[in-house]
């Protein structure tokens, strides 16, 4: 349970920011990732099947645009939780601190992998970053320059590859996922090259995290059920979203292999699955105490029902945290510590 004198301090400071904070809104409002939200969904559909209060309103709008919007201010009209698919950026923290949201606690829900997935009916592919990066990347090295990427089919990168367009579908730059596939797939596929090693610093960071925009890649929006079904219905057309996704439609959806290594559980636990990263979900705590039942919802979010290796987040694909650490992130949570990663907090 959150302490008593959090609670009261909480109460206090939100009634200044926001007058009758109760009557204005009766609902827990969580934004952000759109990975992170089937989790989310689900602990909030067990939180209403158990509590007396309303379901939380649950809000898919990236882990970026998410930030943004908790980081607005306190009170009624300010979202109490954000959903994210990466670490809190020190310039949101600050944005955070400018806005009046002093106090955030910052829970590691878990891991998952960023898949990369086709429909059954289509092709399996087995890919390096460096083939990735050839295929997806704005700019790409040929004959000793850098140019604009001239690669249209799978097999003109390798013509052990499939001689098909190369049209892959993915998240937005304002998503999680998108840094995360930046920096885990393209920046380490981009290293391979001794043209673009020669470049400066600042170049050679533009080449390697720009993607094309000339048609192979295909900018989805927020909502990755929507790539789920557009490759569904597109047996040639491959797809980049959270492993959750994948787990959720393994019927109908099979994974492309990242340097011979297929996405699930156990290779994403163990880091043989080079394109993993952490979840996380960040709570106002100004807010606890005062929003009605939102220390109940933390409190199911945190809760070995849900986060344990057997909870009903890991039946929908969230790899766990090992004992330790979960147990380290449920204290910290439920005490209401302040998340304090950045500026000597």
């Amino acid at each position: 349970m959150i302490n008593n004198k959090l609670a009261v301090a909480a109460l206090a400071g939100l009634a200044m920011a926001a007058p009758a904070v109760a009557e204005a809104r009766d609902q827990i409002r969580i934004v952000g990732s759109s990975t992170v939200f089937p989790y989310t969904q689900a602990v909030s559909e067990e939180f209403a099947n158990k509590a007396s209060f309303s379901a939380p309103v649950v809000e898919s709008t990236g882990t970026g645009g998410g930030m943004k919007i908790f980081c607005q201010g306190v009170g009624a009209d300010h979202a109490d939780m954000t959903g994210a698919s990466r670490a809190m950026k020190k310039s949101e923290y600050e944005l955070c601190q400018k806005n009046g949201v002093e106090s955030v606690a910052e829970a590691l829900l878990g891991y998952d992998g960023l898949s990369i997935a086709v429909s059954r009916k289509g092709t399996a592919l087995d890919l390096s970053k460096e083939e990735l990066f050839l295929a997806l990347a704005a700019e790409v090295p040929q004959d000793g320059k850098v140019v604009a990427n001239p690669y249209k089919k799978w097999s003109e990168i390798d013509s052990s590859l499939p001689d098909m367009q190369i049209q892959v579908f993915g998240p937005p730059p304002t998503s999680g996922t998108r840094d995360a596939f930046v920096e885990l797939v393209m920046e380490e596929g981009c290293a391979a090259f001794d043209e673009i090693k020669a470049l400066d610093k600042d170049r050679m960071k533009d080449v390697c995290s720009r993607m094309r925009q000339d048609g192979p890649f295909i900018e989805a929006g927020e909502n990755d059920n929507l790539i789920v079904q557009r490759l569904n219905s597109d047996p040639a057309s491959y797809g980049i979203f959270g492993y959750s996704f994948l787990y959720e439609n393994q019927d109908t959806l099979q994974a492309v292999k990242v340097n011979g290594v297929e996405p699930n559980v156990d290779t994403i636990a163990s880091g043989d699955y080079g394109v993993s990263r952490p979840l996380f979900i960040y709570i106002k705590n100004a807010h606890r105490g005062v929003i009605p039942g939102l220390n109940e919802f933390v409190e199911e979010y945190m809760s070995e029902a849900s986060l344990g290796p057997d909870g009903y987040l890991a039946e929908r694909g969230l790899v766990a945290l090992s004992d330790d650490k979960r147990t380290e992130v449920q204290d910290a949570v439920l005490n209401g510590k302040h998340m304090g990663r950045f500026m000597g907090q």
